[in-house]
């Protein structure tokens, strides 16, 4: 639980180093509201906002402002991020020998398990577009390292794409892109787990953005 922790956290942020000023607040009087179990998940939402965009806004603005003197802002609006970073690098050309090489298992998980089996067979009969939609929902990049799987990286450095049990069969495959994760439910056939992988790949697309 959160208070074994210690951590005494509130719905509030220090401020950047350099920028001055006092704690920012992340609802309104946000010092004042503990961080708990029950609503950890908004704190964690609302200070990766601020870390990632409020919190930059003024940096995000001057480089939009100079993006948008060579690219006007009606040419790109129509995509979303993922779209926009496929539209700049292509589709590239995913190895699933080498992900699968690549790739670690745990959580319940072992290579030989059918549900693994099935998940591969699945992958292969991907078309590049959704091969290239699986790598970004996983790793938060459709763009695969020079060096290939082997060199994937995530939050603590080179990180391989892991799968893990997840054990609840009506729910979708979810990703954790820091560690490169994929948390794969045990589905009762392989056209169950395309179906579900699909749909989760499909509204994987929300996260934060420049709003």
């Amino acid at each position: 639980k959160l208070e074994d922790l210690g951590l005494d956290l509130t719905f509030s942020a220090e401020p950047e180093e350099g920028t001055g000023g006092g704690q920012v607040e992340l609802i309104p009087g946000g010092c004042n509201v503990a961080v708990t179990d029950e609503n950890k998940d908004e704190y964690v939402k609302l200070l990766s906002h601020h870390k990632m965009t409020a919190s930059v806004r003024e940096q995000i603005d001057a480089f939009l402002d100079g993006f948008h003197d060579v690219v006007p802002p009606e040419l790109i609006s129509i995509f979303d991020a993922q779209e926009l970073e496929l539209l700049m690098a292509g589709l590239p050309d995913i190895d699933i020998d080498d992900m699968r090489q690549n790739c670690i298992y745990g959580g319940g998980y072992k290579q030989t398990d059918d549900t693994i089996q099935k998940f591969w067979s699945v992958l292969r009969r991907f078309n590049r577009e959704e091969k290239a939609q699986f790598v970004q929902f996983v790793t938060g990049s459709a763009k695969v390292p020079l060096d290939g799987f082997s060199a994937l990286r995530g939050a603590e450095g080179v990180q391989r794409m892991a799968i893990h049990k997840a054990y609840d069969a009506s729910l979708l495959p979810t990703a954790h892109t820091c560690f490169n994760q994929l948390d794969l439910p045990e589905y009762e056939s392989e056209d169950k787990l395309r179906e579900m992988l699909l749909t989760a790949l499909k509204h994987g697309s929300e996260g934060f953005g420049f709003a």
